[in-house]
C-alpha cells in the first residue's frame, strides 16, 4: 500500500503555493495523469457496467488481474502483460456463459463468476508464495501504486484507454439497446451476444487498467462508485456518463491531493472521497424525490 509522508510540512494557507508544490514532483504529475486517464475510462465503462448489473463480474475481473500480474512478475515479464492478459481471458470465460434475465440463467452466470474468482485468488496466493523476491511490489498489486507510476506506464494507460473508448463509442448505441431490452434488440437484428462479449472484454481491460493504479482490492473506487452516484442523479445516458467521469476525476484529484499532505495511504482517500460522493448523491436524490411528491400530496388533500 502506497503511503506518502507529510515531509513537505503539510498544507499552508496559500492554496496556490500548495498546488505548485504538489505539481513540482514528477511522480505526482504522473499520478495525476494516470489517475485522470483511468477515471475517464472507468467512468465510461463503469456506467454501462452498473446499468447492466455486472458489478460482480467487474469485481471478479479486477481480482483476476492480481494473479495475472503476480504470475507475470514471477515469470520475469512486465506486470502489465499479466494484468491485461488475465483480465481479458477471464472476460472471455464469463462471456461464454449465456446471459439472460431469467433467474436460472443469472444463477448460472453468478456461479461461474464466483468459481473463476475463487480459482484466481488461489492462483494469486500460489504465485505470491513462489515468488522469492521483494514482496512489496506484490502487495502493491492488491492496494495500488498511485505514486509509483512511470512515464512508460502513463503512455500505456493512455493508449489502452483511447482504444477502449473508441470501441465503446462504436458499440454504445446497440449496447444500451441490448441492456435496456435485450429481447427487442435481438428481434431488431442487434447482435446481442457479440455486443455483450465485446463489452466484457472492454470491462476486463478497464478493470486491469484501474487495478494498476488502485490495486485489485480497491478497483471499485473508480469503476463502481462514480457510476452508482451518477445513476442516482439522472437516468439520461449522456448526462449520466458525463457525471460519472466528472465524479471519477474529482475522486482521483481530491484523493491524491489529500494524500500528498498526509501520512495515510492514497487508496484510503480515493475510496473515501468516492464513497462520500455516492452518499451525497443518494441523499440529494432522496430529498429531490420527496420534494417532487409534496405537491402531489397537497393536491390530493385539496381534492
Amino acid at each position: 500500500m502506497t503511503v506518502l509522508g507529510a515531509g513537505t510540512g503539510g498544507l499552508t494557507w496559500d492554496l496556490g503555493q500548495d498546488v505548485r508544490e504538489l505539481l513540482s514532483q514528477h511522480f505526482m504529475v504522473n499520478a495525476f495523469r494516470a489517475g485522470t486517464i483511468v477515471a475517464v475510462l472507468a467512468g465510461a465503462i463503469g456506467w454501462f457496467m452498473v446499468l447492466r448489473r455486472q458489478t460482480f463480474a467487474g469485481h471478479t475481473l479486477a481480482v483476476i488481474s492480481f494473479p495475472g500480474a503476480a504470475g507475470a512478475i514471477l515469470a520475469g515479464v512486465s506486470a502489465s502483460f499479466g494484468y491485461f492478459g488475465a483480465a481479458i481471458a477471464g472476460a472471455l470465460v464469463i462471456a461464454a456463459v449465456p446471459r439472460s434475465t431469467s433467474g436460472q440463467a443469472r444463477s448460472q452466470e453468478s456461479a461461474v463468476i464466483g468459481t473463476v474468482q475463487a480459482f484466481a485468488l488461489a492462483c494469486g496466493a500460489l504465485f505470491v508464495s513462489l515468488y522469492g523476491g521483494f514482496l512489496n511490489s506484490l502487495v502493491g498489486l492488491l492496494f495500488g501504486t498511485f505514486l509509483g507510476i512511470s512515464d512508460t506506464q502513463v503512455t500505456t494507460l493512455l493508449v489502452v484507454a483511447t482504444a477502449a473508448l473508441v470501441v465503446l463509442g462504436a458499440i454504445a448505441r446497440p449496447l444500451f439497446f441490448a441492456t435496456v431490452d435485450p429481447d427487442v434488440a435481438r428481434a431488431r437484428g442487434v447482435p446481442v451476444r457479440l455486443v455483450s462479449t465485446v463489452f466484457l472484454v472492454l470491462l476486463g481491460g478497464a478493470a486491469a487498467e484501474v487495478s494498476q493504479v488502485t490495486g485489485a482490492l480497491l478497483v471499485f473506487a473508480l469503476l463502481v462508485m462514480p457510476a452508482a452516484a451518477a445513476q442516482r442523479l439522472t437516468a439520461r445516458p449522456g448526462l449520466g456518463v458525463g457525471l460519472t467521469v466528472v465524479f471519477g476525476i474529482v475522486t482521483v484529484w481530491s484523493g491524491l491531493g489529500m494524500a500528498y499532505f498526509s501520512v495515510y495511504p492514497v487508496g484510503f482517500f480515493v475510496t473515501t472521497v468516492g464513497f462520500a460522493i455516492y452518499v451525497l448523491a443518494w441523499a440529494w436524490a432522496l430529498v429531490a424525490a420527496r420534494l417532487a411528491r409534496r405537491p402531489m400530496l397537497e393536491a390530493a388533500v385539496v381534492r
